[in-house]
Formats: structure tokens, sequence, C-alpha cells
């Protein structure tokens, strides 16, 4: 017994110490790369992978390596920060669930600003650099160079990183003959955020525009995630590309952009303008393009500032039958929520596999009725329903084409979790929270869910719903006066399988617009079978932007003829 009882109390030696050995990074950085202290997110990033910088892949829900994080508050040159044992981590909980070995480690310091706004309350944010609330590549943040380490928990290890370097400017692409940039500083959101606050576009032009300089055109607002490109994918270079690539855009129903431009620039094309909206938040890089009490007067500043900027500065047909709007995804919430907030402005809506325009289902989630966002609560009524008392099966927030659950709720929470406090995580449920929600007590978006626990608030689903960001709500409440304005303007692609539950709200939005009578909606609606995920739409992005033009044409009035702008 006695050479058994040795080896069992070696091996709770072994585990104690393990548990109590240091294990800890220490990030500092020197006065010569930033002189102020630093209020911020700070970011430990661990990989295997010694090929490339392990802040490339950082933050990303599907490819991250283990990422771990703090909040700093007046960082000191020279003094250093500790991301230890205790700091949240993704998608490894803690530092010491790392197996021993050899990784690549790399430090970020996601620098913050702080606003003053206008509704009194002070917060710090990260003030985007234009390029789209990317912490891991935002111009002024802090990097340390990549380091080869071994790192075995049980035996302990303090690794220390110096930030030496800040990245770069985002180099926006030049002006050519068909694409141009716009970039304003915008009074009502500056007057808000207490902060120079920019808007921007990209302008794509139509064959033969400096040659006809007296023809005017019809216009497409085209939405969606922060992008220098130039609209609809649109671009000059011949690329084949993969052919596995080359297949999934055919089964999609899209298009190389070079494919594209071919077809803009053939013979027989409709010549419009294509336009493309830029306006990150200090919460996401994209504000939904409406207001918002978290995000100040975005909507405002887009349709009295941006939009008549441009109006103003190109030969757009400044009438409501030739403005058209487009996107995916984000940008399907956003063009669809756009024509039905303004009905007189705009003529229609091709709206994209959009984010949940039914709040009855947030995704998977019935946000007024369920109680938890991570777990299905008791027995719902489902024929098959596996709920018990002892067991409440998880959601899921993304599934492959085929129905197979790929990433719980639960695992998103605690990413963004790591991302961000305070609803700063950059990531799509907090961006949400921030567009829809209210401003909770400390001046930060009320979160509709704990990211620990999933229990929901549902004031602030009601909030969400009361103040019309729920679009199949809102236009239940005002049809009477609402509907009359949007008679035909509305069309709705998504797949059937949508690999974010997309296609579930779609459903929602269709069954009341298919009851609606005095007047009818004539909305249109059609979903990709069989197997269609995220980003599938009906047809090609030339055809949708022909079917865009006969749909203009049709609705012209009677003054106006599209012979001017169908030149050849």
């Amino acid at each position: 017994m006695r050479p058994l009882l040795t080896v069992v109390l070696s091996l709770l030696l072994i585990g104690a110490r393990g548990q109590h050995a240091t294990v800890q990074f220490d990030v500092s950085f020197p006065a010569s790369v930033h002189a102020e202290p630093i209020t911020g997110r700070l970011f430990i990033v661990i990989t295997r992978d010694s090929t490339r910088e392990p802040r490339l892949t950082a933050g990303s829900f599907t490819e991250s390596m283990p990422l771990f994080a703090m909040d700093v508050s007046a960082l000191a040159p020279g003094q250093s920060a500790v991301i230890g044992d205790t700091s949240i981590g993704y998608p490894t909980v803690s530092l010491r669930d790392i197996p021993a070995g050899d990784y690549t480690v790399q430090a970020i310091l996601n620098v913050y600003t702080q606003f003053h706004r206008s509704d009194g309350h002070l917060i710090w944010a990260h003030m985007d650099q234009w390029e789209g609330q990317q912490f891991n590549r935002s111009p002024g943040n802090l990097v340390s160079e990549p380091k080869r380490v071994h790192l075995d928990a049980d035996a302990g290890y303090t690794v220390s990183l110096e930030l030496t370097r800040a990245l770069p400017p985002v180099a926006v692409p030049a002006d050519t003959k068909w694409v141009k940039h716009i970039k304003i500083q915008s009074a009502l959101l500056s007057t808000f955020w207490g902060h120079p606050m920019y808007l921007g576009a990209t302008v794509l032009l139509p064959k033969g525009y400096d040659e006809h300089s007296a023809v005017h055109y019809p216009v497409l607002y085209e939405q969606g995630h922060f992008g220098l490109g130039a609209p609809l994918g649109f671009t000059t270079d011949s690329q084949p590309g993969q052919s596995m690539m080359r297949a999934l855009l055919k089964s999609y129903n899209l298009q190389p952009g070079w494919e594209l431009y071919r077809q803009w620039n053939s013979d027989d094309f409709p010549r419009i303008i294509a336009v493309t909206f830029q306006h990150p938040t200090p919460y996401f890089d994209d504000s939904y393009a409406v207001n918002s009490a978290n995000n100040g007067p975005y909507g405002d500043a887009i349709m009295t500032e941006l939009i008549p900027y441009i109006e103003s500065h190109y030969r757009i047909i400044r009438r409501p039958y030739a403005r058209v709007l487009s996107g995916g995804s984000t940008g399907g919430w956003e063009s669809i929520a756009l024509q039905i907030y303004h009905p007189d402005f705009f003529g229609g809506t091709w709206t994209l596999y959009p984010d949940p325009v039914d709040f009855r289902h947030y995704g998977s989630i019935d946000v007024y009725a369920d109680s938890n966002a991570f777990s299905v609560g008791g027995p719902g009524g489902q024929i098959f329903s596996p709920v018990s008392e002892w067991y409440h099966p998880p959601r899921y927030v993304m599934r492959g084409n085929d129905g197979q659950p790929l990433l719980s709720i639960r695992d998103f929470s605690h990413l963004e979790d790591v991302l961000g406090s305070h609803g700063r995580s950059g990531e799509q449920l907090e961006a949400w929270e921030s567009v829809y929600g209210p401003v909770g007590a400390d001046g930060y978006p009320a979160p509709l869910w704990d990211k620990r626990t999933g229990h929901i608030d549902h004031a602030v689903a009601d909030y969400m719903r009361d103040h019309g960001f729920d679009l199949r709500a809102y236009l239940a409440a005002h049809w009477s006066t609402v509907g009359p304005q949007l008679v035909d303007k509305i069309h709705v692609d998504v797949g059937d399988m949508d690999n974010f539950y997309l296609n579930l709200a779609v459903m929602d939005l269709q069954g009341f617009l298919d009851s609606t009578s005095h007047p009818r909606a004539h909305a249109t609606f059609r979903y990709g079978r069989p197997e269609k995920g995220h980003g599938w739409q009906h047809t090609s992005t030339a055809d949708l932007v022909r079917e865009m033009a006969t749909f203009i044409q049709r609705h012209a009035p009677a003054d106006q003829h599209a012979a001017a702008w169908r030149y050849r």
C-alpha cells in the first residue's frame, strides 16, 4: 500500500500545484507608440498557426483561436495590464484549459474614445476609423509582434508582451471612371455624439454617364455591411477564382463582380446609378439606417444629409418611382425598413434574406414569449417536444444548409461577452440591441438577455416592438396609413434553410402581408429550395437590376420617359 499511497499523494500535489501556479500575460506599451493613457479592451490571441498573425482570426465565431480579454482604464505607457486565469475567454473559458504545448501569441489593444453625448450620457467606445468596427484591423489600435512561446498551466508561466506598433490608416480606393467615393461630416450625428462623425457612400456610374451629360438616371440604394468596394460587387478585374467558389456563386444565383461588369458595360443593359452607404457607429459597422436611442439620428442623417448630398452631386432622378432599394442580411433589414418608414420617398425594395423582421422569430427565439435565449422552455405544444422538467434543448443561432445545428446562442453570447463589455462587442447580437433597444442606466445599450445566463428582459423586448423595430408589428399597427403607399413595393428573397433562421420571420411577414386588405399589399416572396442558406437570391445580380429597371419603367409617371436612360 505504501507505493500506491506515494503515487496518489504525488498526483494530488501535482494537481494542487497546477491550480496555484501562475498563468498570465503581462502587456504594456511604450510612450513612443502612444504617449497618452489608453482606455479600451485588451486581448490575447493564442494559436498553433505560426504562418500568419494571430490577430487576423481573432473574434470570428467560426474560426476564432482562443481569445482572452479584459477592460483597461487609463492604462499609462510603461504600465502593465495582466490577463490571467480569471480573465474571460472564448472558446476556451480559462487560460488553464489551454493544453500544454508551443503556441504563437499576440496582444491587441482596442482603443476607446470618450463620448459626451447630447442625451447626457458619457461613454467609452471604439471610434470607427473607416474600417467597419474591426478591432483586429482598426487604425490606431495597438498590437504586439507575434511571439512563439511554450505554455503549460501545470508548470505555470508569465509571458511579457509589448504593444510596439499602431495599425496603419485605411487606404480608401482611388476613384475611377466607374466608381466614386464620398465622405462627409454629419452635423446631426456630431451633435449627438459630441464628436466629429462621418457618413460615406460609394457610387457606381452607368456606361456613358460622362458622354450623356443631359441624362438623369434612376438610382439603386444598396444596403449592407461596411465596405469601401463598389456597389453590387462590381469590379473591372477579370479573375476566374476558384472552381468551388464559382460553383457556390452559381448555386446562389450570384455573380463574380467582373462578370457583372461585362453586363453593366454591354449595349442592352439598363443605365442606372448604384450607391452603397457607409455609416459605422461606435457599436457596429452599420447603423441599420434608422434613428435609435443608442446610436442617435442615423436615419435622419442619411435621409436629410447623405442622400441629398449624393443626389445634388450626381444626375439622379429625384422622384420616388426612380429610387429603389436592395440589400442582403443586415442590408436586407435596412432596405425593407427604409421602404416601410419612408414609403413616399422610395419606389420599391428588393430585400434579400433580411435580419429578423418579426421578433417572434428573432432567429430561433420569440423574445416576447420565451423566458430564456439559451434553451427551450416548457413543453410548447409541439407534437414531438423533448422538453421536460429536467431537459431543455439548447437554442441555436446558426445551422448548416442541411439543418445541422452549428453554433448555439449560448456560445455566440459567450463570444460577444469576451469581445466587449457593456454592449461593445461590435458583433451581431449587441448590434441589434444598440439599434432596437433602450439606453441602459449606465448609458450603454440595455441587453435583451443576460449574456451569461440567457435570461430575457421582456421590458427591452417590448421597447423594441413599441418603437417600431419589429417591422411586421409596425406594419400591423400602421397598415391603414402606410399600406396605400406600399402596394406592390415589397419583394423579398430568402433561402428555405437560411443559416441564421431568418426565413422564419420572413414567413411571418408574408403571412401578415398576404392577409392585408384595404389595400392588398401585393408583396412578392420567393424562397430558395431545397437547402438554400444565407445568401440565396432568386436571380443573378445583373438580372435583379434588370428586374428593377423594368419595374421603374412600368411605374414611371406619364411625363417620364425611360428612353433617355435606356440608351445603348
